[in-house]
């Protein structure tokens, strides 16, 4: 662990395999996998009291936790619109008050003026303590066009799987014999106000191979779940099925989907009297949005003229849903096609138009379509440029998207962008940090294959030769890595970019191939046999850095959390001369065995089948847990996760950790008890993550660190 050097502890594992490990009987810490086993957390409460007592008694640490605590429960923090309901908005506001969070509602009138007057709904923490639950907030789904209805989701502890109740804006109460649904990974959508579509867990054979609902029922009011109609199913090996409905002005348009793999989806249109018709959508095509009574999605390929018509890959595409549902061909239009430098990432609709967000070389733009006569005309929207924009949230009623614009220096600002009128800034956030120290540049590196990868180096201002670096990335499921204010990077490592810079050292944020930052082709290039690129690429920024001077060996950091997970780890073996330190979120790590573990057998499209032969063959080059080595100079890595991540296993890290330790080796590691995949419950475990981080940083690669 942290230099578990006892001869004991090495002469008790050196009959464990170095590398192999090809089955499970090859694996001796196959026991770190049961999630609640005793074996196994007393392992780990052994772990997280070894590394606590190493990095909690550094003299950054209480500081660095302090300051990472006030930052994140900052009152002046943007109270960002999770829903647009109408004449209303709702939020779900946490602080140091209120660490699980306050979900409440005001009106739009009063929001967009700067001044909401917000009325409660529902108390997390309340709630929690007087049902003796641990709740987390995990979202409401509200009925239009009244949004009186709504179905809250509450996750025990931060799991995926969640309980379903309905809820009663108007009375601001939980609705008496209302619909209820227990803890369960479960796909639940309004059909009516009287009905919803309704995927659960009910027993053998209802789930994936996933874990995922494979039925779609629908589930009327008053009744037994028992007696809900049965819509659709998928296959045993699909990863989902759902249904969904969406509101488009006065008509209410009904699907289901079936999600053969992670990248492939089938959508139907359910008709008024519940019989279903197929969407022509290519199996390959991102459903986007419903708008004026078209179905917009997205194109991950190019359909060519010889099918009857023809869009290249990226664009935006529309079908005429009147047409489908009549069971007349509808033949489809490209109505937004991105340059070379540019990326779909965000679509989303208000009233009347159509709002996409696009990366172009990384940076934000929002543009506004509109349909007509002639087509749908595109207008870019007046934003600060060279920044980060995510859409928030777009009206129901007329149309006005809501955005936050911001960079790595500047705080995020929520914009409301009328489609007539000038965008109106309602709310910032305040500096954290006195930017005029710093300096920001996006670099290009160029990978093994020539392929130039963008990254942000962010340097303290003037600061000449190299310096601790710490580069983060993900490289994976079309998930574009854009610059955020440094208080929130690296991604769940709250304010870590900030103190690391503060500190005099260098922070890189690297949009490696495997994202979306160049549409579908930036992800193809590392799917499954071709991965190796991403971690090319991770390389190459490394080693661009060290080439200019800007950075030296040993004295980087490489971060990623989930997926990101398989990146460091691979990133670790196979260049143990280029960094000093692995921060390994939530991480995948056992690729070998990650099908059998929890969902992961929905990835299988993104990595390959272990289980196949030729998928391992070229899996197993770069699987983390089975090229772990036994060498005396390996990075020491920092493992962080939950015991109740029912996404990721915590499994991976654990058993990483087990072979550190076998070895004598170098590593550090913290699994927080709640908090699911995204670890952190509440700001509390937030700051302390993103201290103990910094302490690590400091004694691995810091400018004092050998």
């Amino acid at each position: 662990m942290v230099a578990r050097l006892a001869l004991a502890a090495a002469l008790c594992f050196t009959a464990a395999p170095l590398v192999a490990q090809e089955t499970d009987a090859d694996d001796p810490y196959i026991w770190l996998e049961e999630i609640q086993g005793e074996r196994a957390l007393a392992k780990v409460d052994q772990w997280n009291a070894d590394t606590e007592a190493v990095l909690t008694a550094q003299p950054e640490y209480p500081l660095a936790k302090a300051w990472a605590k006030q930052i994140l429960d900052d009152t002046r923090q943007i109270a960002m619109p999770h829903a647009i309901m109408g004449d209303r908005v709702t939020n779900l506001w946490r602080d140091a008050d209120n660490p699980r969070g306050l979900w409440r509602i005001a009106t739009l009138e009063s929001y967009q003026a700067g001044a909401p007057e917000w009325r409660v709904l529902i108390d997390v923490d309340q709630l929690g303590r007087d049902e003796g639950q641990s709740w987390i907030w995990h979202g409401a789904n509200c009925l239009a066009p009244e949004y009186r209805r709504c179905l809250v989701s509450l996750s025990p502890g931060g799991t995926d799987a969640d309980v379903v109740r309905e809820f009663d804006v108007t009375t601001g109460e939980f609705v008496e014999d209302g619909f209820a649904l227990p803890e369960a990974k479960s796909n639940v959508a309004w059909f009516d106000e009287d009905t919803l579509f309704v995927g659960t867990d009910e027993g053998e054979g209802s789930l994936t191979d996933s874990g995922y609902p494979r039925l779609v029922k629908l589930w009327r009011r008053g009744t037994d779940f028992s007696a809900a109609e049965l819509v659709a199913e998928g296959e045993q090996t699909d990863i989902s099925m759902n249904g969904f409905s969406v509101l488009d002005g006065d008509t209410r348009w009904r699907f289901v989907r079936r999600g053969p793999d992670f990248w492939t989806g089938e959508y139907k249109l359910v008709r008024d009297d519940g019989t279903l018709v197929e969407l022509p959508l290519p199996l390959d095509a991102e459903f986007e949005a419903v708008l004026d009574g078209y179905v917009i999605a997205k194109m991950n390929s190019a359909q060519e003229p010889d099918s009857g018509w023809s869009a290249p890959v990226g664009s935006l595409v529309a079908w005429s849903l009147e047409d489908i549902a009549a069971g007349r061909g509808s033949t489809p239009s490209v109505i937004f096609e991105p340059s070379e430098s540019q990326a779909i990432e965000e679509v989303a609709s208000s009233e009347t138009k159509l709002w996409v967000k696009v990366l172009d070389d990384v940076s934000g733009k929002l543009i506004e379509l509109a349909p007509g006569v002639d087509g749908w005309a595109a207008r870019t929207m007046d934003l600060p440029s060279n920044s980060t924009i995510q859409i928030a949230e777009t009206s129901g009623k007329g149309d006005t998207a809501f955005v936050t614009v911001e960079s790595m220096l500047t705080p995020p600002t929520l914009w409301a962008v009328p489609s007539d009128g000038e965008p109106v800034a309602i709310a910032s956030e305040p500096a954290q940090f006195d930017a005029s120290k710093f300096a920001v540049e996006q670099k290009f590196a160029t990978s093994k294959d020539g392929t130039k990868v963008p990254y942000y180096l962010v340097r303290p201002k003037g600061a000449e030769g190299p310096l601790p670096t710490l580069i983060h990335a993900y490289g994976g499921f079309r998930a574009a890595q854009t610059p955020k204010y440094l208080t929130a990077e690296p991604y769940r490592s709250g304010p870590l970019g900030l103190f690391w810079v503060e500190s005099g050292n260098a922070y890189v944020l690297a949009n490696i191939r495997g994202g979306g930052e160049y549409g579908p082709r930036w992800h193809e290039d590392a799917l499954r046999e071709k991965r190796q690129n991403s971690f090319d690429d991770f390389h190459a920024v490394a080693d661009d850095l060290v080439a200019n001077r800007l950075a030296d060996p040993g004295h980087i950091a490489a971060s990623g959390r989930s997926n990101g997970g398989v990146l460091v780890g691979a990133v670790a073996n196979q260049r143990p001369d280029l960094y000093g330190a692995i921060i390994s979120g939530s991480p995948l790590i056992d690729m070998r065995r990650y099908n059998k573990l929890l969902a992961g057998a929905s990835w299988m499209a993104e990595y390959g089948n272990p289980d196949v032969p030729e998928d391992w063959a070229f899996m197993r080059d770069w699987s983390p847990y089975q090229n772990m080595s036994d060498a005396p100079d390996v990075p020491a890595a920092f493992y962080y996760l939950s015991t109740l991540d029912d996404r990721v296993h915590p499994g991976h890290a654990r058993k990483a950790a087990a072979k550190h330790e076998a070895w004598g080796q170098t590593f550090y590691y913290h699994e927080y008890r709640e908090g699911g995949h995204s670890v952190g419950s509440d700001h509390e475990e937030d700051a302390k993550r993103a201290a103990l981080l910094l302490a690590y940083l400091n004694r691995e690669i810091g400018s004092g660190a050998e």
